[in-house]
């Protein structure tokens, strides 16, 4: 999917295999530029090995999504949706993304959550959940509302931020009637 927005295009695919690299240089370069993301610069690191297994998994699992936005062969953002086996669970995803900070603004967090939501609808998944959004990702809060998404919970002084306070996350979820 090509999408132009203000003088910006770049295209919404499937994560591939020779993705693993640039996508394991992506998350460390998000992590870094935010702190509304769970990890600081190079925690949790993946390496392009791991990211290869992750690609190859998601591509072979039903019920989970790995999308990236490239611009000019260059990833720019990524997005995964990963489903759970569990009878119990199975209508349910865990749903995140990154964009780099020099795209925000463009749609680029939109188009990927919308894709994920169009792929959920059609693949039974009932609900989308996204964990651990920081009450102070207003931009984000009201894309996730935008686009369904409703505030199930507050997880007090979940997170631990650079400035040494205690910040409150959000358990926000998106429920399709008809499960697809």
């Amino acid at each position: 999917m090509i999408i132009t927005k203000k003088d910006l295009t770049f295209k919404i695919r499937l994560a591939v295999h020779s993705d693993a690299k640039n996508l394991s240089l992506l998350r460390v370069k998000i992590d870094g530029e935010t702190e509304n993301m769970d990890r600081e610069e190079g925690e949790d690191f993946i390496d392009q090995t791991g990211f290869e297994k992750i690609i190859e998994a998601d591509t072979n699992h039903p019920r989970t999504l790995f999308l990236v936005a490239e611009m000019d062969g260059k990833l720019i953002a990524y997005s995964r949706c990963a489903g759970n086996d569990l009878k119990r669970f199975i209508h349910k995803a865990e749903f995140g993304l990154g964009v780099l900070k020099d795209y925000w603004g463009y749609g680029i967090g939109r188009k990927l959550l919308e894709a994920t939501i169009a792929w959920a609808d059609n693949n039974g998944i009932a609900k989308l959940e996204l964990y651990g959004v920081l009450e102070t990702n207003t931009r984000g809060i009201d894309l996730y509302k935008s686009l369904g998404f409703e505030i199930e919970g507050l997880i007090k002084k979940d997170r631990l931020l650079s400035d040494g306070n205690y910040y409150n996350t959000y358990v926000m979820a998106r429920f399709h009637e008809d499960g697809g």
